[in-house]
C-alpha cells in the first residue's frame, strides 16, 4: 500500500475515530472504505456516455421540444 497524509479538522478526526472504534476497525480502514465508496458512487470506474456528461444541460436552452416530431428541424443537418 501507498501512504497518504492529509489534514482534517479536529471535529472530523474525532468523528472518524469514534466510528472506527464503534465498528472495531482502524481509522485507516474506515477512511479507505469511505474513499472507495465515494469513488464508486461517483462512477469513477464506470465509463460515462455523452448523455451522462451533459445531462445537467438538458432543457437549459430554448429550442424545439422534440426534434423527432418534425423532419424540417433536421433539414440541412450536417451540411
Amino acid at each position: 500500500m501507498v501512504g497518504i497524509s492529509l489534514k482534517v479538522p479536529e471535529v472530523l478526526a474525532a468523528k472518524v475515530a469514534a466510528v472506527a472504534r464503534r465498528r472495531g476497525v482502524s481509522t485507516s480502514a474506515l477512511i479507505r472504505e469511505a474513499i472507495e465508496r465515494s469513488l464508486n458512487r461517483d462512477g469513477a470506474d464506470e465509463p460515462r456516455s455523452a448523455l451522462d456528461s451533459a445531462r445537467d444541460l438538458a432543457g437549459a436552452f430554448d429550442g424545439p421540444e422534440d426534434l423527432a416530431t418534425n423532419a424540417t428541424y433536421m433539414e440541412e443537418f450536417g451540411e
